[in-house]
């Protein structure tokens, strides 16, 4: 009886605390923060005011400083390796790490615009499509390698980068075209974006960073889940690119909220802001940079 009762409270309270947050905005909402890109993806917040972000077809990443967006690296600088960077995202030594799907690699850019290819095969063969990438809890680099965009042909892979063994290790295959990545708060469950599948897959993890056999928690007909994000209330926020909207929903999969989104085709989002609750959206339709002020903060990465 005593159980019942605890899981009925924290049932209330889980309820109540959804309730007090506001999770519908309208696409009137969206503010543009950059333009003129050329397929903009991977936006990653550095956790002092600046959002990087990738422009797939322009073989360049993007800064916005909170004022202005500007070019901040491009293929054509001597000192930078770069083809065409999607992913992105920022480790706790302050650099950035970039999925690479033109050369096929996983890079480390520092400060002052020079970089280095950190892995760019598993047992002597060239990485696929590198797509997105995250950190989990223990310092580890997870990332999407999808190859084929064919729900006939599930070839799409996710590694994982132990950076004190410098080793690579597959950890999940047989995939359709595995994109956005992102670790729930907890660090208990990974949760991947299986696009040509058109739906978000969960996998526990265990103590030796294993993955279990993953579940759907959500279909998402109409359009491609893309880029994903968690907010510190545990939910989870998905880019639903040619679907023209952000999902929110809980990591069992059950829809909290559905934001209409300026163009047809969101690609991928972050929090950000000196608070967390600045929601940053790509959007290749319009070739833009959106950002939406929302009531709820962001998971802060590092």
């Amino acid at each position: 009886m005593k159980l019942v009762l605890l899981f009925f409270v924290s049932s209330i309270f889980v309820i109540n605390n959804l309730a007090q947050t506001n999770y519908s905005y309208d696409v009137t909402d969206w503010q543009i923060v950059a333009e003129d890109c050329e397929f903009p993806e991977g936006p990653a917040y550095d956790g002092k005011g600046n959002l990087y972000f990738s422009n797939c077809y322009g073989s360049w990443i993007g800064k916005y400083d909170g004022i202005v967006a500007k070019k901040f690296l491009s293929k054509s600088d001597s000192s930078f390796t770069i083809s065409k960077t999607n992913g992105l995202t920022f480790g706790k030594d302050g650099f950035i790490y970039a999925c690479d799907y033109g050369i096929g690699a996983i890079l480390k850019i520092f400060h002052e615009g020079s970089s280095e290819i950190l892995i760019d095969g598993y047992y002597n063969v060239k990485f696929n499509r590198p797509n997105d990438l995250a950190f989990s809890p223990s310092g580890k680099l997870f990332f999407t390698d999808p190859k084929s965009y064919d729900k006939n042909n599930l070839d799409g892979r996710i590694f994982k980068y132990d950076f004190k063994s410098n080793k690579t290790e597959l950890i999940s295959e047989g995939l359709g075209f595995p994109n956005g990545i992102a670790f729930s708060p907890d660090g208990k469950y990974l949760f991947v974006c299986e696009s040509a599948l058109q739906r978000v897959l969960k996998y526990e993890i265990n103590v030796d960073e294993k993955l279990s056999s993953p579940k759907a928690i959500i279909d998402l007909p109409g359009g491609d889940p893309d880029g994903i994000a968690f907010d510190v209330n545990g939910n989870l926020w998905i880019a639903h690119f040619g679907g023209k909207a952000v999902y929110v929903v809980t990591q069992s999969g059950e829809l909290i909220s559905k934001i209409e989104t300026p163009g047809m085709k969101p690609s991928n989002l972050e929090f950000g802001g000196l608070d967390m609750k600045t929601l940053f959206l790509t959007e290749t339709e319009t070739n833009k940079v959106y950002q939406l002020n929302v009531d709820v903060p962001g998971l802060k990465l590092f």
